[in-house]
């Protein structure tokens, strides 16, 4: 095992109803007294779940209210239209809505980038310099202090809800990257998978190839050696397979919904990170991809996984021969080579995701000829992972959009 340091302040709360049990309690223990609280959520789909009814309910009860006329200090501030792929323009209006406001609470309904955009609000709003500049692009130490954030989690995908990190696209730049400060872990996330029965079967898909992208990025890095962190992430990725083909076969599964939920967080609140170096090269391939085009992230992913292991198979053979007999069940002594084996488990995984209804090219993306003109602009702009098996170069990204093409 490689030295590591590991933490998680996020105080997490899990099952049917935990909102309407447990959010005034969150509420009275977070909130910055005498301040009003503010909600970010996207469109339509927070009040179809319910999950938004029932966060307002709640705040009701406390003696905050949506009317404008309300005693300063319990307000409930509204932030809608928060977009899928959020924008640094999107949380900068955030921010500024919330420093107008004197919001003490941030609370995220949503999925994966509600969540991103209202911890990257929190940040900003109680900040005098440039957050994206200082801590997106620069890295700088987060030394102030942030308004509260807390979730209610509707979208299970990108383990936002118990980590600090929030993905931004700049649109002006083009550049759609991450940070991961402990500072912007939540305070609170409640996880309620009936949230997420009402999800359409598209956002299930991509949702869910998500969280298993973020094992696999994670598990395909060094060490090599056996280690805990990989030995829970192979269970991770067994357990997610069966989950992910029980959802989409029945898509009212209840267990299967919390399974995907749950393995959400496992997948992304460090603790598979620890001790390994972490690839995430397919995700920045994809952050710039969207950040270009903004398709969808999950699919993106799925479009751009096998290729990538095939470039990079043989540079860690022996983790994609375990890959293929722990992940997929597949036998050594049923392929002529070590390379043939490994192989095999990529093409696994290919196929599962045919299997599951995931686009397998770019063109499926939705991607024509004046996308195809991008593709070397995109590869020129990718960061490069040096936590991979391999580095890639930026013209091995563009061959890589290419084969995908």
């Amino acid at each position: 095992m490689r030295d590591f340091s590991w933490e998680c302040r996020t105080r997490v709360k899990f099952g049917k109803g935990c909102v309407r049990e447990h959010l005034a309690d969150f509420v009275r223990e977070f909130a910055l007294p005498g301040r009003n609280i503010m909600i970010g959520y996207g469109g339509g789909s927070v009040k179809r779940n319910g999950a938004y009814d029932d966060a307002v309910s709640v705040l009701e009860t406390l003696g905050y209210s949506r009317d404008g006329n309300a005693t300063e200090g319990n307000l409930i501030v509204e932030f809608p239209g928060i977009m899928s792929n959020p924008t640094l323009r999107r949380m900068r209006e955030g921010a500024e809505l919330a420093a107008q406001m004197d919001v003490g609470l941030i609370i995220g309904i949503g999925g994966g980038s509600v969540m991103d955009c209202c911890k990257a609000i929190s940040v900003q709003a109680g900040y005098d310099g440039d957050a994206w500049e200082d801590f997106w692009m620069q890295g700088m130490p987060m030394t102030h202090d942030v308004i509260p954030c807390g979730v209610i989690v509707t979208m299970p995908a990108t383990g936002s809800e118990v980590n600090g990190c929030a993905v931004l696209t700049n649109e002006d730049t083009h550049i759609k990257t991450d940070r991961d400060y402990p500072a912007m872990n939540p305070v609170f996330a409640l996880m309620d998978p009936s949230y997420t029965l009402t999800m359409p079967l598209r956002q299930l898909r991509a949702g869910t190839f998500d969280i298993l992208s973020h094992i696999m990025e994670t598990y395909f890095s060094y060490p090599v050696e056996d280690n805990p962190a990989d030995d829970v992430s192979e269970g991770l990725m067994r357990g997610l397979i069966r989950d992910f083909r029980a959802a989409v076969a029945d898509p009212e599964d209840y267990q299967a919904r919390s399974n995907i939920m749950w393995a959400a967080s496992l997948a992304e609140n460090r603790i598979i990170k620890t001790g390994k170096t972490k690839d995430f090269q397919a995700h920045n391939m994809e952050h710039q991809l969207s950040a270009y085009t903004d398709c969808n992230h999950g699919e993106g992913l799925a479009v751009l996984h096998p290729a990538y292991y095939r470039h990079i198979c043989m540079d860690g053979l022996g983790k994609f021969m375990r890959f293929a007999e722990r992940v997929w069940g597949l036998c050594r002594e049923d392929y002529e080579s070590d390379e043939e084996f490994a192989l095999a488990g990529v093409d696994a995984l290919a196929s599962f995701i045919k299997e599951m209804g995931l686009p397998t090219t770019l063109r499926d993306l939705g991607f024509g000829s004046d996308e195809h003109k991008m593709l070397k602009e995109i590869a020129d702009s990718c960061f490069i992972s040096q936590g991979a098996f391999r580095p890639l170069t930026n013209e091995e990204v563009l061959d890589i959009y290419e084969e995908c093409w």
